[in-house]
């Protein structure tokens, strides 16, 4: 493969495919020195979910990347300065959905701020006072959780918030308020004032720049992206980055196969995408397989996670998890544990070529999540389970 020059427009697919995978942290040799933080930067957002099998997105996504990072050495990280804990470097906020976000990028999300503090309709209402007295008490108190400010929940049915937990909530989209990290899940907030380095706590970003600094970042973490895809990764509207685009320093690129104009991070065509395949586990939240659409014209590949689809109309499984091997997709693998052994409850193989990558993938998660055993209860394809258990098997040896 030759080396991507820049006065060209033209790409394979083949190259967009690497160029993806480089951006994203997946190909050449991971950053270790960096860390959890370099993929936080890297990447832009990590999302977050409630979900959690081997263990929760946000801690897959660097797993993914780096191999077996500690999860006490992932919440550090994205939170504290190591051990003197001098301050978040990261804070959870709305992009593509609730993410981890790096803390310099706060200013960034002044439009999004804005456009909630000009928000006329909301689903729940705001008591009267409440606001005023959430504000009063992270001064005094802070940083706390819902349930330190006075409860998150009238009843025991999830949407039915407080009073406190409504103002706490919308401080936190107005900015007036940071979510600094999660204490068993809970988030814990913190008044942006204290929080936030007094260098970045402004809102003096007007949109246009917001949104060019976004649309920028979304195309360097992608390499190579459609309108859609770029729009995707901050959850922007095709129209914010219509106004942008031209000035965001991404070059217009055609992509054999595509169909559709794509933009490209000028840097990720300096030189050819190659090196080291990462073969890994992926969290459905991955932001490698975000957009579905972005999915299946790059890897061929339909990702859809079922946790939400009733259990019998499940094809794939709870939290089916894409496998990556050699730069592509190759099977999928519904992960639990019990005990020391992690079980593959279903297991789905693009043939036989896929059987060692998948095998390896499960014996380095199941590592890494203190299992020394690794069971298989069900294999898409049934000729497929001899060959997959006898590899994992001689890898557990």
């Amino acid at each position: 493969m030759t080396t991507l020059a820049r006065p060209s427009t033209d790409i394979s697919a083949d190259d967009a495919r690497r160029i993806a995978l480089r951006a994203q942290g997946f190909l050449g040799a991971p950053d270790r020195r960096a860390g959890v933080r370099g993929v936080l930067r890297r990447l832009g957002a990590v999302q977050l979910d409630t979900i959690s099998v081997l263990a929760r997105s946000h801690e897959l996504v660097p797993y993914a990347r780096l191999g077996a990072v500690g999860r006490k050495t992932v919440e550090r990280a994205y939170w504290q300065d190591g051990a003197s804990a001098a301050g978040p470097h990261a804070f959870e906020y709305w992009s593509h959905a609730a993410c981890i976000l790096p803390v310099e990028e706060w200013p960034h999300f002044a439009f999004r701020r804005r456009a909630y503090r000009a928000r006329p309709h909301w689903h729940h209402e705001l008591p009267d006072g409440v606001y005023e007295q959430v504000i009063k008490q992270l001064r005094a108190e802070g940083p706390l959780t819902a349930t330190e400010l006075g409860g998150a929940k009238k009843t025991n049915d999830w949407w039915d918030w407080s009073g406190t937990k409504v103002a706490v909530e919308r401080a936190l989209m107005y900015g007036e308020v940071v979510c600094v990290e999660r204490r068993g899940w809970k988030r814990v907030y913190d008044l942006a004032e204290r929080a936030i380095p007094d260098a970045l706590l402004h809102d003096e970003l007007d949109d246009t720049e917001c949104l060019r600094r976004l649309v920028r970042l979304a195309g360097q973490a992608l390499g190579v992206g459609t309108r859609a895809d770029i729009a995707d990764y901050h959850r922007l509207k095709g129209e914010q980055v219509d106004a942008v685009i031209a000035d965001s320093g991404l070059v217009p690129v055609t992509v054999a196969g595509w169909g559709k104009p794509a933009w490209a991070d000028p840097a990720a065509l300096e030189s050819a995408p190659r090196g080291r395949h990462r073969t890994t586990l992926l969290s459905p939240f991955d932001s490698l397989i975000w957009e579905r659409a972005r999915t299946e014209r790059i890897f061929g590949f339909t990702h859809r996670l079922e946790a939400y689809v009733p259990k019998p109309k499940r094809v794939y499984g709870y939290f089916a998890m894409p496998v990556l091997v050699g730069g592509r997709l190759v099977g999928r693998v519904d992960p639990a544990r019990e005990g020391r052994t992690l079980v593959a409850r279903q297991v789905t193989l693009e043939g036989p070529k896929a059987v060692p990558g998948v095998a390896q993938a499960l014996v380095e998660a199941a590592s890494w999540v203190d299992c020394t055993d690794v069971r298989v209860e069900r294999v898409d394809a049934p000729d497929l389970r001899e060959p997959l258990t006898r590899e994992l098997a001689r890898l557990l040896a």
